[in-house]
């Protein structure tokens, strides 16, 4: 361990900092809207910067390099599909959401087949976000506690706490213009790690090319297809990339309030539209970052297998700890809190987001006909204190770091989105489906995707990637919404 006084002092400033300038840049707000959306008049480029830091968590930071190390650039593949699902979004999702004036993306759900629906999303949000980021901010400590030996408990109220401050005395305003710092902070930490890797290797660039060329760490697009079952199950494919990817990209930045509550500060419809298709665009970007982290690091550890490498005196026993083993043992002093200060930045983005986010769907969607005008804003900021606290208290549930858990809870995401992206298109498509229809088809669709999922984790069938997961909530949301179409006829 070598964090230093100076590595605290920096993590500490910036801590401080983040929070002060959240709180400085909020400005004055007056009403719900102006608390949850900014009034309207966020400009496009700090809405891009935003989104993409709220979809970088600490996990992204760590996981992506640790994937390059033991596969290649095929996951950038993943990321076309991103940004071709992005392209549809501000096609399809984004005019619909602004010909509406919308203020939650649950919204068009009421408009379109009722307010059970609408209700039975929000709700279906609300445990989702609960859940997934309670864990994700457990999964901050993780390497948090290898590189500064605070506690898990320490690092989860310490990174919890802060951001609910700014959080919930800023509002969106907040929450958007520390997003736009956090995001340069991480990006400066992976840049200054691969100058540092760079400098370590006897020569340089030439041995990156040489260890990792020759293991074919730099191979991005994948045209293998033997079979059906490696198709779906087996690794990235430049078909199932696109594929997957466009449509996680569909669900997630056309239907997860998490997301669209950020487009809709916006001041008009092609703003917006700028905003999503551009984040696709620096998400893309800086995944190549992420990934050529990992591959230089291969190369800085000759092509080690993983496992024989140690971090603080013990083995690795996964991917995601090599580059925690870097930070922690090569970095020079200043540059590890530097780095420290992108791992916090990636997840304060996240979870900001989400104590907003579930905030305004529970004020919108659930109790805006139960509050009076006047108390608007008072009862936003204390459901946000609300929303926040829930979740530190969800991380602090997680600190056994080998629980099976962990892992489940970050997996839900993908079974709930295809349910949710599927009924927000059969609601455009079938002009005929009604409200109960909704309700039975997105019903239906986590139903049998969570069957599928855990199915495959006892063995019973293949284990399908999970990108696919989304593509597949769609087609069987469709199927049963159609099929219940023609039930109901028959039953006329």
């Amino acid at each position: 361990m070598h964090f230093s006084t100076i590595d605290y002092a920096i993590v500490v400033i910036y801590l401080l900092g983040v929070a002060l300038f959240g709180i400085i840049s909020s400005g004055k707000q007056t009403s719900a809207k102006d608390y949850f959306l900014g009034s309207k008049k966020i400009p496009w480029w700090a809405v891009c910067f935003s989104v993409v830091a709220t979809e970088t968590s600490t996990l992204t930071f760590i996981s992506i390099p640790g994937l390059a190390y033991i596969t290649n650039m095929n996951f950038l593949q993943l990321a076309f599909g991103y940004l071709l699902g992005r392209i549809v979004v501000a096609a399809v999702f984004i005019p619909r959401y602004y010909n509406g004036d919308f203020s939650t993306a649950y919204e068009f759900l009421g408009k379109r087949f009722g307010e059970g629906m609408r209700k039975y999303a929000s709700v279906t949000f609300i445990i989702l976000r609960i859940f997934a980021d309670g864990v994700r901010l457990f999964t901050t400590a993780i390497p948090i506690k290898f590189i500064t030996g605070l506690s898990y408990f320490e690092c989860i109220v310490i990174v919890g706490v802060i951001t609910l401050i700014y959080s919930y005395i800023g509002g969106v305003k907040a929450v958007i213009w520390t997003d736009v710092i956090q995001m340069f902070v991480y990006v400066l930490g992976a840049g200054a790690s691969i100058i540092i890797i760079n400098s370590l290797l006897p020569n340089g660039w030439s041995d990156v090319l040489n260890i990792a060329g020759a293991a074919n760490k730099f191979e991005i697009f994948n045209f293998k297809f033997t079979s059906l079952e490696n198709f779906f199950a087996g690794p990235y494919n430049l078909i199932g990339g696109l594929l997957g990817g466009a449509f996680l990209s569909m669900a997630s930045h056309g239907t997860d309030q998490l997301i669209v509550q950020r487009f809709l500060t916006c001041d008009n419809k092609k703003s917006s539209q700028k905003a999503v298709i551009w984040s696709g665009v620096i998400v893309l970007i800086q995944f190549f970052i992420f990934l050529l982290v990992g591959v230089m690091l291969y190369a800085l550890y000759d092509g080690a297998a993983f496992k024989t490498l140690k971090i603080a005196g013990e083995y690795i026993t996964k991917p995601d700890e090599i580059f925690p083993k870097f930070i922690i043992e090569s970095l020079p002093v200043g540059i590890s809190g530097l780095v420290v200060a992108g791992l916090l930045s990636a997840s304060m983005s996240t979870l900001s987001s989400a104590f907003n986010s579930l905030a305004s769907t529970t004020v919108f969607d659930l109790f805006k006909k139960f509050i009076s005008k006047e108390k608007e804003l008072f009862y936003s900021r204390l459901i946000t204190l609300f929303w926040g606290v829930v979740i530190i208290g969800t991380g602090l549930l997680f600190q056994d770091e080998t629980s099976p858990a962990v892992d489940f809870a970050l997996k839900i995401q993908s079974l709930i989105y295809g349910g949710l992206l599927g009924v927000f298109l059969v609601g455009m498509i079938n002009k005929k489906a009604t409200n109960l229809n909704a309700i039975v088809s997105y019903t239906f669709s986590i139903l049998i995707l969570s069957s599928l999922f855990l199915l495959s984790k006892f063995n019973i069938i293949p284990s399908i990637n999970l990108t696919f997961f989304t593509f597949f909530g769609v087609i069987i949301s469709f199927i049963v919404s159609f099929t219940f179409n023609l039930f109901s006829r028959k039953g006329n």
